[in-house]
């Protein structure tokens, strides 16, 4: 049992690392009901709806701020509606080098002193440049003089840094959480705050991404995030797996690109880069703020004019992203490395705006939701195939048509083909077997406990609120979604298993030990 929790950790944090796949976070709860039924929470839901005011700045920067008043703690979550499909060819890892950087500071935050501070970065990346073009010329000599002299400047601009300071400010003011992170289709920055702290994230939050200072230890964060890298994917068995098979699932869609960015593209990122791609995208129109806890509406909207209303106003950037065409026939992907074998079927699936999005999560859940879940009871538990066996609706993001995931790993002795035939089975009974009313029902009971947990916190309820917002236009359609849930019946689900589930639209991974 521990070592298949431990394996299961491993495949979590190579996705949560290298693609943004992120589970909710929860803190500072409050007490919704507990009764996991739609009538018991109804009028929770309703509370919320009356007690949440949205607004707009007229720079185009939005604000949805719900009231709790349960504690006296506030969360915050800046969202930025752009993430690794975003980036430019050859550019992958900018968003999410961006947000690394994003904690670096600002000309007045994390800094002794500025203005002795900026010449160093321009040369350090004047002296980047030379040493690119050298290197490109086979200039040994002159490589290893220009090194040396960006060596020196790294040291002097090294000193001027005051390391943290902006995690040491919101410490010291009784904040907690302070954190970010990447996917697909999104960047968000989160942390909690005491309710008389409001003015100070304000202040804090907006001067970041007025006058972020993205130079500042740039070269010493691509280290860290090449080593990242290394530890998730070239280093690691099923994280190498992974970026072949969304590789082999996807032939034009960005969502083939990891978002931590492949290794030589990430090398090759400069700080011009970082600074055009945030010009583009953190502009206020891009950007959607969440507000929950023991605020004023009014107070919040003051003080979001006074601070966020610097931002000079810019047209939202518009998608450039292509549209993946469909796929028509089984595709496969081989990988060979030190390591128990592992076994992954994907199949493409709607956006989450789809009307069938209910469904699909109600398939996700069926096949393999926890124990009681199809794939665990056959493949783990009755046959023995499999140490475990899972999957995800929505990977690698859901904001446009994605995969339905499913993964096992296979149990000494067994083979991935086994496994493979196995998991086939549970997955052509969706289409041939109606779906009992009992075991709907015990999914959707599921579906609502999540939800209610998902939402039993600020943080938790924040994160909520911004998803649906910005991938399907309403932060209303989250308070929906517990109908639509209960709405899905066997046929529905027999519906789309038979659509979806087909070998033309299937695509097979296999990790496999390194022939001897």
């Amino acid at each position: 049992m521990k070592q298949r929790q431990q394996l299961l950790l491993i495949f979590v944090t190579v996705i949560f690392f290298s693609w943004g796949f992120l589970p909710e976070i929860a803190l500072a709860k409050t007490a919704p009901p507990t009764k996991a039924n739609s009538a018991s929470i109804q009028p929770y839901l309703d509370r919320v709806v009356k007690n949440l005011t949205e607004f707009r700045l007229d720079n185009g920067l939005k604000f949805i701020v719900l009231e709790r008043h349960q504690a006296p703690v506030v969360s915050f979550v800046t969202y930025a509606d752009v993430g690794g499909v975003d980036e430019p060819v050859g550019q992958t890892g900018v968003a999410h080098f961006l947000e690394h950087l994003a904690f670096k500071g600002t000309i007045r935050i994390g800094t002794i002193d500025y203005k002795a501070e900026k010449p160093l970065l321009d040369k350090l990346e004047q002296l980047d440049s030379q040493i690119r073009a050298a290197k490109a010329a086979k200039k040994t000599d002159e490589v290893e003089k220009l090194q040396a002299q960006f060596n020196s400047v790294e040291s002097q601009a090294v000193k001027l840094v005051k390391q943290n300071e902006l995690g040491q400010i919101v410490e010291q003011a009784g904040g907690v959480g302070l954190n970010a992170n990447t996917s697909t289709e999104a960047t968000r920055y989160l942390y909690s705050f005491p309710a008389n702290k409001l003015e100070l994230w304000m202040s804090l939050e907006s001067e970041r991404f007025l006058e972020p200072v993205l130079g500042r230890e740039f070269y010493k964060e691509k280290q860290v995030i090449l080593e990242e890298r290394r530890l998730r994917v070239e280093n690691s068995p099923i994280g190498l797996m992974i970026e072949k098979f969304v590789d082999a699932a996807y032939k034009v869609h960005p969502y083939r690109r990891p978002v931590i960015g492949y290794d030589e593209d990430i090398r090759n990122l400069t700080p011009a880069n970082i600074r055009d791609f945030f010009a583009t995208y953190y502009v206020p129109s891009n950007l959607t703020i969440a507000v929950v806890g023991d605020v004023n509406p009014a107070q919040v909207k003051q003080f979001a004019q006074i601070y966020f209303g610097r931002y000079k106003s810019s047209p939202k950037p518009k998608s450039k992203i292509a549209t993946e065409p469909k796929q028509t026939q089984t595709r496969e992907v081989t990988v060979n490395f030190p390591s128990q074998p592992w076994y992954l079927e994907g199949y493409h699936r709607p956006a989450i705006t789809h009307p069938d999005e209910a469904v699909y999560n109600i398939i996700g859940r069926l096949l393999s939701d926890g124990r009681t879940s199809r794939l665990y009871k056959s493949l783990v538990e009755e046959k023995r195939l499999a140490l475990a066996a899972q999957g995800f609706s929505g990977f690698p993001g859901d904001k446009y048509p994605n995969l339905m995931l499913f993964y096992a790993l296979t149990a000494p002795g067994r083979s991935v083909d086994e496994v493979a035939t196995s998991l086939r089975a549970e997955i052509e009974r969706l289409k041939t077997e109606p779906v009992t009313e009992a075991e709907l029902k015990r999914v959707k009971t599921q579906a609502r406990a999540e939800l209610i947990e998902a939402l039993d916190s600020n943080m938790g309820m924040a994160q909520q609120l911004l998803e649906y917002e910005v991938k399907t236009g309403s932060w209303r359609n989250l308070f929906k979604q517990l109908g639509r849930l209960e709405a899905v019946g066997a046929r529905d689900v027999q519906r789309v298993a038979r659509a979806t589930f087909t070998p033309q639209n299937r695509t097979i991974g296999k990790l496999l030990p390194k022939s001897k």
